[in-house]
C-alpha cells in the first residue's frame, strides 16, 4: 500500500494566513464626478454649483463611500469638495477626493490603525495575495507596517509559494 501524500505546509498550525479580503467592508464605492456641475465642464461658478448641490437627492449615497473628483482639468477650490463633502456627511460611510483606489487605501488604512495585532505576537504570518475584492496595495503597506513590530516572520503569498519579507533575528 501507498504512503498517504501528507500536506505538512497546509498542515503547519504555526503558519497564520493574514486574508485583508476579510476586512473588506460592505458597501457599495461610488466615484462622483463633479465635472457635469461646472460651466461647460471647466469653471466652477459657485452659485451654480450650490444650487446643484441643494438639488441634488443626497438620500441616494446612504451607506456609500464616495471618491469626488474631478475628470476634467479645471481647478476646483477646497471649500466645494468640502461643500459636498458637508452633503454627503449624513448619508455616506466615507468620502474622500480622490480615485476609487485612494477611497479603498482610506478605507483600509483606518482599519489596519485600529487593528489589535496582538495575537500575532511572536507568529509566523503569510499576508494572502491573492484577493477576488480590490485589496489596494497601500492596504498591504500599511499592513506590513503594523504587523511587523509584533511578528517572528512575515511572508507573502500562498503557504505552498510564499516570499519571505521579514524575520525577526
Amino acid at each position: 500500500m501507498a504512503d498517504e501524500i501528507v500536506n505538512r505546509v497546509a498542515n503547519n498550525t504555526k503558519l497564520i494566513t493574514f486574508d485583508l479580503e476579510d476586512y473588506y467592508p460592505k458597501g457599495n464605492r461610488i466615484l462622483f464626478d463633479i465635472k457635469d456641475w461646472l460651466f461647460e465642464g471647466l469653471v466652477l461658478r459657485e452659485k451654480d454649483f450650490r444650487a446643484h448641490v441643494a438639488d441634488h437627492d443626497w438620500n441616494q449615497y446612504q451607506d456609500t463611500y464616495v471618491a469626488l473628483y474631478c475628470s476634467t482639468d479645471a481647478i476646483i477650490p477646497g471649500w466645494a469638495y468640502l461643500l459636498l463633502t458637508s452633503s454627503l456627511f449624513p448619508f455616506a460611510k466615507k468620502t474622500v477626493v480622490g480615485t476609487l483606489d485612494n477611497l479603498e487605501t482610506m478605507i483600509y488604512s483606518e482599519i489596519i490603525r485600529v487593528l489589535d495585532v496582538s495575537e500575532y505576537q511572536d507568529k509566523f504570518i503569510i499576508i494572502k495575495g491573492c484577493t477576488n475584492k480590490p485589496v489596494p496595495q497601500g492596504a498591504y503597506i500599511d499592513l506590513i507596517q503594523k504587523l511587523q513590530p509584533v511578528a517572528k516572520s512575515i511572508m507573502y503569498g500562498e503557504a505552498c509559494s510564499s516570499v519571505p519579507l521579514y524575520k525577526r533575528k
